[in-house]
């Protein structure tokens, strides 16, 4: 003999939905994975020499609680935890440069937390690829991060390169736990 069980919600000890349903067997479940945000360059964004630049990620392929911002291009998570935050950069100089290096970094609250930095001073005038990650504890409330590119070099033709699709530089997070 089988038995059937009729719930709508399941809810742990301290009164927190776990799972629900609709009653017509679409189940909901936690939200854990956000806020989650990614954000892309669609144009290409003049640097100046030896400056510390932050990119102007304004345009949004994701954003789940409206926690980005595409006007500041930081983003400010309105739920605690940690979060995997990820950046990618293209970066380029033109082709009469001597000597080009080159840094990406994720800045928390002002501060860098992460850098990769990269040096393409063999192949002057071509593009390099920079990616970092780092997982990131916000507060729920006032910390925020972004992103920001250099490039030392000895000309004043340095760039990020963007595009309208999603894959030369980018920027985004999401929630991997409490």
């Amino acid at each position: 003999m089988a038995s059937i069980i009729k719930a709508n919600q399941l809810q742990d000890f301290g009164g927190n939905s776990i799972l629900t349903s609709d009653g017509a067997g679409n189940l909901t479940t936690q939200k854990i994975n956000y806020p989650a945000f990614h954000a892309f360059l669609n144009s290409t964004q003049d640097l100046s020499n030896g400056v510390r630049t932050k990119v102007a990620f304004a345009n949004e392929e994701l954003d789940t609680d409206n926690c980005y911002d595409t006007s500041a291009y930081r983003f400010t998570p309105t739920v605690a935890g940690e979060y995997l935050i990820y950046t990618q950069a293209v970066l380029t100089a033109s082709a009469n440069t001597n000597f080009v290096d080159g840094d990406i970094n994720i800045y928390k609250n002002g501060s860098v937390i992460a850098q990769q930095s990269f040096n393409f001073q063999s192949n002057p005038g071509n593009s390099c690829n920079g990616s970092i990650s780092r997982i990131v504890n916000f507060n729920g409330s006032s910390d925020y991060v972004e992103s920001f590119a250099q490039i030392n070099t000895n000309n004043s033709n340095q760039k990020v390169l963007g595009s309208s699709s999603t894959g030369f530089t980018l920027f985004g997070g999401f929630r991997i736990g409490s």
